[in-house]
């Protein structure tokens, strides 16, 4: 096993202090440089894990291990909706996170190495063309590549994605599949994603986390390379779901 990003340890989380967990005793590591996708029925907690994880919900039990470099970002969260200021061009898009003073401790001060930052960064993600361009010039793959480029400028350990290509259709979900492997090796990322496609699960994901009931144990798959070896796991996380997600 690689270095650790995160771990959890016996958490629980609920919802609301009368209400039952959404979430319970789960032990989970992620490791540095993996694609951990979460699936589950509705109301089984992927959204609820990936809040906790970004630091946006307290557990009820247990705890949320985070092991980012002192005065580094833990975890950046990408939600389903790309969330962009339209007012905004790309470039002072992604620069928003600058505006935070923690985040300009972490990365520096220095206006002219950050605009070079996240020029650098558009070239990598491969959307150097857009730089200009305002937010309803942009098709909705393009928008939610902003969307991540504008979390991960910030430097996260830990990169969370909430369904992040749910609203695309087919084609423009396949392409950015591809765009995230290709962009967690070429930055060396730690990405955990939820989704509800157990097909995008095993095309982008090293490792599946499957949320059962609470009080039901997690389930963790390895995704081998090539669509043919995962169709028996496929068939298997469906099984132990009981219906088609």
């Amino acid at each position: 096993m690689g270095n650790l990003t995160a771990s959890l340890v016996n958490v629980s989380i609920s919802r609301s202090t009368a209400a039952a967990p959404v979430i319970e005793n789960l032990n989970l590591d992620i490791t540095e440089g993996e694609i951990l996708a979460v699936v589950g029925g509705s109301g089984r907690g992927k959204t609820t894990l990936l809040h906790a994880l970004a630091g946006l919900l307290n557990v009820s039990d247990g705890e949320i291990k985070h092991f980012a470099a002192p005065g580094k970002k833990a975890s950046g969260l990408v939600f389903q909706d790309a969330l962009l200021l339209p007012w905004l061009s790309v470039r002072q898009n992604v620069r928003l996170g600058f505006k935070f003073k923690a985040n300009r401790k972490a990365l520096g001060n220095n206006a002219a190495e950050l605009d070079a930052k996240v020029t650098n960064l558009l070239k990598i993600l491969g959307i150097s063309e857009l730089a200009d361009r305002k937010v309803n010039q942009l098709s909705g793959g393009q928008a939610q590549r902003v969307a991540i480029a504008r979390t991960i400028v910030t430097e996260p350990k830990l990169l969370l994605l909430d369904e992040p290509f749910s609203a695309l259709d087919a084609a423009t979900r396949g392409g950015l599949q591809t765009w995230l492997k290709e962009l967690r090796a070429k930055l060396d990322l730690t990405i955990v994603i939820v989704t509800h496609d157990i097909d995008e699960a095993l095309t982008v994901a090293d490792r599946v986390l499957l949320l059962n009931e609470p009080g039901v144990a997690a389930t963790s798959y390895s995704v081998s390379e090539g669509q043919n070896t995962n169709e028996g796991l496929k068939a298997e996380i469906i099984s132990q779901l009981g219906y088609s997600i």
